[in-house]
């Protein structure tokens, strides 16, 4: 199983359209989708540190992002099957 950082997560949500929508305490992510809803990612400020495993399977959930699988697909460039 692979190890994930933070700024891992950033290029993924930017790949997927998601764009920072604010910066304090954790960055928000947002995506609007196009019934209306939004998808919101919180990310913490830790720029190169590792993902605990835990948290970035919540953090896949959050982006409706359906699988570990796919995360490396978008990270490494391939598009959304």
């Amino acid at each position: 199983m692979a190890v994930f950082t933070y700024n891992d997560f950033r290029k993924v949500l930017a790949r997927l359209s998601f764009e920072m929508t604010r910066s304090r305490k954790h960055e928000t992510w947002e995506k609007r989708l196009p019934d209306g809803r939004s998808h919101r990612v919180s990310i913490r400020h830790k720029h190169g540190k590792d993902i605990p495993r835990w948290l970035f399977h919540e953090m896949l959930k959050q982006a409706g992002i359906e699988s570990e699988e796919e995360f490396v697909r978008i990270l490494r460039g391939k598009r959304r099957r």
